[in-house]
């Protein structure tokens, strides 16, 4: 019997779209919803509607009338996914959330974890330049920074006022190649990264140019998931999942 129903997909990771189209692949009707338009020149291979300002009651809506709901959301898109776990639990659906195995510290003795990015301030010393990949949005706290210069990465050209004098902007289009983040690092005099822990492969490049380099790298702690959610980390547990439905 052919499957009832779409399945609502919460988008965001780069998983995300290798979920999609393996769901079109099986005849799957996939719905995504993302908090910000896709970037670089894979797009979203299935409808998709860009909810910024999600609420429980906004995912329950484009719910409505499915099977199930996944969530490949990004890794620091924490709102996302409790929202979208509560709009399930309303909705008396099923609900899994993928969430890739963080990077972990002890692989290189220059590396430490902060919990957040406030946290991370007390870290950096006065005279030392720091880049930053944890995005604009993050920017508010690093209200006490005490470094030289604050490099902060944006994918998207704006004329934005910075919120610091202390804070520039580093323009530049995904994705990023070991190469390109080793080049960029070291024209900029980078001394240290800041970075979300997004884990996986996508955004490994500056890493490993980081350890290239033998700069410091401080590691920002992922959103807590909400208590009782089922959490895999591969593509193929999801599709697992998906068939015992």
């Amino acid at each position: 019997m052919e499957p009832t129903g779409h399945i609502l997909l919460l988008a965001g990771s780069a998983e995300a779209r290798q979920i999609a189209v393996a769901l079109q692949q099986q005849g799957q009707t996939v719905r995504a919803v993302m908090s910000e338009p896709p970037r670089g020149a894979d797009p979203m291979p299935v409808r998709y509607e860009v909810c910024a300002d999600a609420t429980e009651g906004r995912i329950a809506q484009a719910a409505h009338g499915a099977r199930a709901i996944i969530d490949a959301s990004h890794g620091f898109d924490g709102h996302m996914t409790r929202v979208g776990y509560g709009a399930a639990k309303a909705c008396g659906l099923p609900f899994v959330t993928l969430s890739r195995p963080v990077w972990d510290t002890r692989e290189d003795p220059l590396w430490q974890r902060a919990i957040d990015v406030a946290s991370a301030m007390p870290l950096i010393t006065p005279k030392e330049r720091v880049f930053s990949a944890t995005g604009w949005a993050s920017l508010p706290e690093y209200a006490s920074f005490r470094g030289a210069c604050l490099m902060v990465r944006q994918t998207t050209v704006h004329q934005r006022a910075m919120p610091f004098d202390f804070v520039e902007p580093v323009f530049g289009t995904a994705p990023f190649s070991v190469a390109d983040e080793i080049a960029l690092f070291k024209e900029r005099r980078v001394d240290v990264l800041i970075a979300r822990n997004l884990g996986g492969v996508p955004s490994r490049p500056k890493l490993e140019a980081a350890k290239a380099l033998r700069l410091r790298v401080i590691l920002i702690d992922r959103p807590a998931l909400p208590k009782g959610v089922f959490v895999v980390d591969q593509v193929a547990q999801v599709m697992t999942w998906v068939a015992e439905l």
